[in-house]
């Protein structure tokens, strides 16, 4: 069973707003960071937004002021609200827990976002 399963995601008009949740198993979700992360087709994968577990935040210049990370240590879920969707934004979203070098566990399915018409 995987450590890591993404949704939320959707097709949304430009200037919509998607909420994207990610359950993690409490082994890795418990002791680390946890990250938004987002592929392009054609694209890498980047890290967007990231918490620490006192809730410290950190983002991208592009999701600053419209993406909101946040997690409930209670139910080992993370969240990533999403405001102002823009086309620019449709990817392949993944969660995983992350330190100083990078993702750590295998990566779950992920969840689609496509902003268009």
């Amino acid at each position: 069973q995987g450590q890591l399963v993404e949704s939320g995601g959707g097709l949304v008009q430009p200037g919509g707003s998607l909420r994207l949740s990610c359950l993690a198993s409490e082994s890795i979700f418990t002791f680390y960071y946890m990250g938004w992360y987002r592929q392009a087709p054609g694209k890498q994968r980047d890290l967007v937004a990231y918490i620490a577990t006192n809730g410290t935040t950190n983002y991208v210049d592009s999701a600053k002021g419209r993406f909101t990370i946040s997690r409930d240590n209670a139910k080992n879920t993370v969240y990533l609200q999403m405001n102002g969707l823009s086309p620019e934004d449709t990817a392949v979203y993944y969660c995983n827990a992350l330190d100083d070098y990078g993702p750590l566990a295998s990566w779950g399915p992920g969840t689609q976002v496509t902003v268009s018409m």
